[in-house]
């Protein structure tokens, strides 16, 4: 797959948007965007895992942004 700008801005703004969720602020660009990617992984998995699957313009969005909370929810438990 190959990286584009269109899917670091998803990215960012998936990270931004759990962020803001979780604790009411982002955590910078850098940080933003790594939580998007690993929230995309992450929310790919447990959605696949439940037999869930849907499309849409925004599907990609809200799988990440849905993967991202789950990560920072785990992260905030274990700090």
């Amino acid at each position: 797959m190959e990286l584009t700008l269109g899917y670091i801005i998803v990215g960012i703004l998936a990270g931004y948007v759990a962020s803001r969720i979780t604790n009411g602020q982002g955590k910078g660009c850098c940080m933003d965007f790594f939580l998007g990617v690993l929230g995309s992984v992450v929310g790919g998995w447990v959605l696949n895992l439940l037999g869930i699957t849907w499309g849409g313009p925004f599907s990609n969005f809200g799988t990440s942004v849905l993967g991202a909370v789950l990560v920072l929810w785990i992260w905030n438990k274990i700090k």
